[in-house]
């Protein structure tokens, strides 16, 4: 199947892999791009030195294309493109639209660029400046989400601008990537769904947490760092929903302590960590320190295995899961889906 997407990224199927913390290394993120998807690497949870180390691992395991994901406001964001320049990377992706200038160094450095945007005027905008695709998410999709659904946002994407889109929140099936190409968009992109994989890093209890919830097992709170982020409802969920003030603020010290000494950061540099964490909103002290330590809070449930403590960012789509295939079968499943869907539509015709 070739689509605008898969001759810009040079893939064989339209499906891309996002990047998810502390889940989108080496490991998966290989395993996608010798499925003929497109990995694209979390680099968020790492240190500027173990992305070039994963990058190296996963050119030693596969010689197909794959991407980075950086957050734009991040410190170091241009000495990390800069990286991705010298290491040849064919895609930066971004959860934050980058500014002008890291685009612009993409371009010049031969690196395709991919903003994720979640309304028309923010994919406008970063078209005006020159990137080569958006990631147009819907309401359905897991972690830092929007209101308003895939099947109504999509289309005034496409509408709206000449560069390929990829369709995000809410895809799990080869029905799905029908549906998606049939809106305009040029492929898919999952999180959950390669999450849930043999070749996912995650811990098989954490797994099971996800395929046993039900379609209504995802909850959009802004008690994590003060944005909308939709998670897997579980009992810490619900006690961060409920907690007044000074328990929030309590429980947000106790995480924030925590990620200060996992990261090696000052007081200072912690507080900076978690204003820049805030994107441009007005949040309270509580808010702003869970902001700060929300990557101890995904580590918890994701490396270490301790849901309890954690959060677990999950699309709608986990109520819809129930196996873990490898990213071979789960790509090579959703193409051949695809393809019996095509079949049924010239039927039809």
């Amino acid at each position: 199947m070739r689509t605008a997407l898969t001759e810009l990224l040079g893939c064989r199927h339209p499906i891309v892999q996002t990047g998810m913390g502390y889940v989108a290394g080496a490991r998966l993120v290989s395993a996608v791009a010798a499925a003929g998807g497109f990995g694209i690497v979390a680099s968020a949870t790492m240190s500027l030195e173990q992305l070039r180390d994963t990058i190296h691992e996963i050119k030693a395991k596969t010689d197909q294309n794959f991407g980075v994901n950086v957050r734009a406001d991040a410190p170091d964001a241009h000495a990390r493109i800069e990286l991705l320049i010298r290491e040849k990377v064919r895609l930066a992706s971004f959860a934050l639209a980058p500014d002008r200038d890291l685009i612009r160094r993409c371009t010049d450095g031969g690196v395709l660029t991919m903003p994720s945007v979640g309304a028309v005027r923010h994919a406008e905008k970063v078209a005006g400046w020159g990137v080569d695709a958006v990631l147009v998410q819907g309401g359905e999709g897991g972690g830092h989400t929007g209101p308003v659904p895939t099947t109504l946002l999509l289309p005034r994407v496409v509408d709206a601008v000449g560069i390929p889109v990829v369709a995000a929140g809410g895809f799990f099936d080869g029905r799905g990537l029908l549906a998606a190409l049939a809106y305009g968009a040029a492929g898919i992109a999952m999180g959950t769904r390669f999450l849930l994989t043999a070749d996912s890093p995650v811990d098989v209890r954490v797994k099971r947490l996800y395929l046993d919830a039900p379609l209504t097992g995802t909850v959009v709170t802004t008690r994590v760092d003060g944005v909308p982020h939709r998670v897997l409802r579980t009992p810490y969920i619900d006690g961060l929903e409920s907690s007044g003030r000074v328990t929030a603020l309590l429980r947000a010290t106790r995480h924030a302590m925590a990620f200060r000494r996992l990261a090696g950061l000052s007081w200072p540099e912690l507080v900076r960590a978690g204003r820049a964490a805030r994107h441009g909103r007005e949040l309270t002290w509580a808010q702003t320190l869970m902001a700060a330590g929300t990557p101890v809070l995904l580590r918890e449930a994701m490396v270490e295995g301790r849901p309890e403590f954690g959060v677990m960012s999950a699309g709608q789509v986990a109520g819809v899961i129930d196996d873990l295939p490898s990213c071979g079968e789960l790509i090579e499943r959703i193409m051949n889906e695809a393809s019996e869907g095509l079949d049924r539509l010239r039927a039809v015709r």
